[in-house]
């Protein structure tokens, strides 16, 4: 068996295994205070959590520390950094990733890895069943609490781009490439990169699911989708929609 394919089947394993015991046991103060600090800023509890897609497409729950107001989803509108929504101990979550520290159970579960692509909703940008072959080769591995497309753009890239960089990562996984990856995400999460929702993540037509940027301007969204989101911000509109998409609107807010 070749050092790659050993590394793919068994030993990213023990790495995630060994890796998320220590950031449970390490950080344990760290997710005490956090949780009682969720409990005295705001109403509600102090996990929350998601069904996502994993391995296969097959569904899973996530889970996060809560970093906005119970029933946020109501108001339907894309959130940015202003979003009333949001916490005051929710915006120092979101702004350090601490939110994301709970995955380390999600990890030991053996739904998530390390690395690997960021697990999408069950229905958001699409069902499972709508993903195309090509773009379901992203599916092989587990989904990671970092990923490749994560340290090329974060939430700044739209659905279509983001599934290609999954793809290109499902393809080439080694340990130098997840190594690669794990120190550029300290660097983003300790520079704050790339952490805010900048338009629409998906642009739908009547018809199909079509790319808001091209391969060249991957980080930069469209003259339009950014200044429709100036206007809701500055605004305050309240957008009507399903309940299906005021859910998928808010899962984009909570970390993606």
């Amino acid at each position: 068996m070749k050092g790659t394919d050993m590394y793919r089947s068994f030993l990213k394993r023990v790495f995630d295994i060994l890796f998320a015991l220590m950031v449970l046991v390490v950080s344990s103060p760290i997710l005490l205070i956090i949780a009682l600090a969720i409990k005295l800023d705001s109403k509600g509890p102090v996990i929350f959590k998601q069904r996502r897609l994993g391995k296969g497409g097959k569904e899973f729950n996530i889970y996060k520390f809560r970093t906005m107001i119970v029933n946020a989803e109501a108001a339907g509108v894309y959130s940015d950094k202003n979003d009333k929504r949001i916490t005051r101990v929710g915006s120092i979550l979101r702004k350090t990733s601490l939110d994301e520290l709970p995955q380390a159970l999600n990890v030991l579960l053996g739904d998530m890895s390390i690395i690997g692509f960021r697990p999408p909703l069950t229905y958001h940008p699409w069902p499972f069943e709508e993903y195309t072959d090509e773009q379901r080769a992203m599916f092989s591995v587990r989904p990671g609490i970092t990923g490749w497309a994560q340290v090329n753009g974060r939430k700044t890239v739209e659905w279509h781009k983001r599934i290609e960089m999954n793809v290109w990562y499902a393809e080439n996984v080694s340990f130098m490439l997840d190594l690669k990856i794990f120190f550029m995400t300290v660097l983003k999460v300790l520079r704050n990169s790339d952490n805010e929702n900048i338009g629409a993540s998906v642009v739908k037509t009547d018809t199909a699911f079509v790319p808001s940027v091209t391969d060249s301007a991957a980080a930069e969204p469209s003259v339009q989708e950014s200044e429709a989101a100036k206007t809701l911000a500055e605004e305050d509109i309240l957008v009507e929609t399903s309940e299906t998409e005021k859910e998928a609107l808010v899962s984009e807010t909570n970390g993606g």
